[in-house]
C-alpha cells in the first residue's frame, strides 16, 4: 500500500516541486497552502507523515503540530526558513520528528520520509519481551507504553523509539550519531543535537532532572545512557 504524505506550503510552486518528488518516490502526496486546510485535511484523511512549514498564514507550523498531535502520531517533518535554534527548538517541542531549514533538497527530504517509514510502527512479530524497568519507570516495547510510578506518560514516536534505544542497552553510553543511527537510520544526515532537543523533551515528560537524574544520564564527551536500572 502507498503511504500517504500531507504536503502543508504556502509557497505553491515549492510544495508542487516537494509533492512531485514524492510521487516519484511511490508515495501519494497532497498540498493544502494554510494551516487550517492542514488541520482539516489530516482529520479527513490521515496522512502517515507530514511535511509541515513552520511559517504558514493563518495557523502557523507550530500551531498546527499542536493541535495535529491531539488525535494523531503521523511523523512531521518541520521545514523553517529561520536559521536561529529557537524556532526549530519550539517546533520540536509540540512534537515534530525532525526538521529541515531552507533551502533544501527534495531529495533530502524525499529520503528523510523514507528513512522514517522504514521504522517500526507498533508491535512487530518479534519475541515477546518483558518491560524494562528503571525504578519508576516502566518501559514496554511491545505495547509501545511508557509509565512512570503507574502513570501512563504520552510520547511521540520519535521520543519513544529514543527512549527504547536507550532502555535495550542501558549499560551502553551512546553517541549522539549511534541513536540517530538507531532513531533515524544511517541515513539521516543535519544537526546531531536534534538528539539534545529530543532527550531534553523526554526528560521533561519523564519527570527526570537533568541535574540529578534518575534514568537518563549524560555522559560527558560522549551521549547519554540509562541510569542503574
Amino acid at each position: 500500500m502507498s503511504t500517504r504524505v500531507l504536503v502543508v506550503e504556502d509557497e505553491r510552486s515549492l510544495a508542487k516541486v516537494v509533492a512531485s518528488y514524492l510521487q516519484r518516490d511511490g508515495h501519494e502526496a497532497d498540498c493544502v497552502f494554510d494551516g487550517l486546510a492542514a488541520v482539516a485535511s489530516a482529520r479527513r484523511r490521515p496522512p502517515d507523515v507530514i511535511v509541515l512549514d513552520l511559517g504558514l498564514p493563518g495557523l502557523d507550523g507550530i500551531e498546527v503540530c499542536r493541535q495535529v498531535r491531539t488525535f494523531s502520531d503521523c511523523y512531521v517533518i518541520m521545514l523553517t526558513a529561520r536559521a536561529d535554534e529557537v524556532d526549530k527548538l519550539v517546533g520540536l517541542g509540540v512534537g515534530a520528528d525532525d526538521y529541515l531549514t531552507k533551502p533544501f533538497s527534495p531529495r533530502e527530504l524525499v529520503a528523510r520520509v523514507r528513512a522514517m517509514l522504514r521504522r517500526p510502527r507498533g508491535p512487530g512479530a518479534a519475541e515477546p519481551e518483558p518491560p524494562r524497568v528503571f525504578g519508576d519507570l516502566r518501559v514496554d516495547p511491545q505495547g509501545r507504553e511508557v509509565r512512570v510510578a503507574g502513570a501512563t506518560v504520552e510520547l511521540t514516536r520519535t521520543e519513544f523509539d529514543l527512549l527504547a534505544a536507550l532502555t535495550a542497552r542501558p549499560r551502553m553510553a551512546f553517541t549522539r550519531r549511534q541513536l540517530i543511527d538507531a532513531v533515524w537510520g544511517a541515513d539521516w544526515v543535519g544537526d546531531e543535537h536534534l538528539v539534545d532537543v529530543h532527550i531534553g523533551h523526554l526528560r521533561r515528560k519523564l519527570g527526570d532532572d537533568p541535574a540529578a537524574p534518575r534514568y537518563i544520564r549524560t555522559v560527558r564527551g560522549i551521549g547519554y545512557r540509562m541510569g542503574e536500572g
